[in-house]
């Protein structure tokens, strides 16, 4: 079994794919301040199993197209639709975030949760932009440095996993730069990574252990795992997610 498949093994039984939480979603698009009378064309890129998603359809007017590149997420998230009676709010689509089929200026809404690392912060907010009304927002979460400076270990671990990660004034100054004006942001609190994401990995590790009879490519993929959670116990006062909210011009 290739990383990615053993990927999205373990992660189609999550509530989450990522940091984050019921709560800060809601206050991300309370920071917008929609007319809650408005009718919304929304999309939520990289939903994986749609926690943000079933979220949004709970708080907005409107329709929500959720996309994702494995059908397994978006099963997961049809039934949870269904089983709260989202259904007709939310519409999912297997498709790359690269390659999205929306119309020129067809959306209200643009919501990323942990997802827009895939194909970089910049190129994300850059091809998305066209598909946004004039008016229409950017809401995305992208890990993000909260300090000036970084002990030598952290930086040459995200240096390694994830090149794109920067301050939070680099990130709004990148949003300026392709056509957007910024309207709020925060840092998503220790609880999102530790009680909605890295807890409940941590139940599921011992069954998916024993789920494929202990492999050897399990075992190192859970130590990758196991690896993130040190780094960010151990060094949590040094980066988070940044939730970003923007209105382009």
């Amino acid at each position: 079994m290739s990383e990615i498949q053993l990927l999205v093994d373990f992660h189609q039984a999550g509530e989450r794919q990522g940091p984050g939480s019921p709560e800060e979603t809601r206050k991300a698009l309370a920071l917008i301040g929609f007319d809650e009378k408005e009718y919304l064309k929304a999309a939520d890129i990289g939903c994986g199993t749609g926690a943000q998603t079933i979220t949004l359809a709970q708080q907005i007017n409107g329709h929500i197209t959720a996309i994702d590149l494995f059908p397994e997420f978006l099963e997961r998230l049809d039934q949870r639709a269904r089983e709260l009676g989202l259904s007709n709010k939310i519409t999912t689509r297997k498709q790359s975030m690269d390659e999205l089929q929306f119309g020129e200026g067809e959306l209200d809404l643009i919501w990323s949760e942990g997802a827009i690392y895939n194909i970089g912060f910049e190129t994300g907010i850059k091809q998305w932009r066209r598909f946004l009304k004039t008016g229409g927002y950017l809401a995305v979460s992208e890990l993000s440095w909260i300090s000036g400076s970084r002990p030598a270990e952290l930086e040459q671990y995200w240096q390694e996993a994830y090149p794109e990660i920067d301050t939070v004034s680099n990130k709004i100054g990148a949003l300026e730069r392709n056509g957007y004006t910024p309207v709020a942001h925060f840092i998503l609190p220790p609880y999102c990574w530790i009680d909605h994401y890295f807890r409940p990995m941590q139940q599921r590790f011992p069954q998916f252990l024993e789920q494929h009879n202990y492999a050897d490519a399990v075992k190192a993929f859970i130590e990758n795992e196991q690896q993130e959670i040190r780094m960010y116990e151990q060094y949590k006062d040094y980066y988070s997610y940044g939730f970003y909210i923007a209105r382009k011009g």
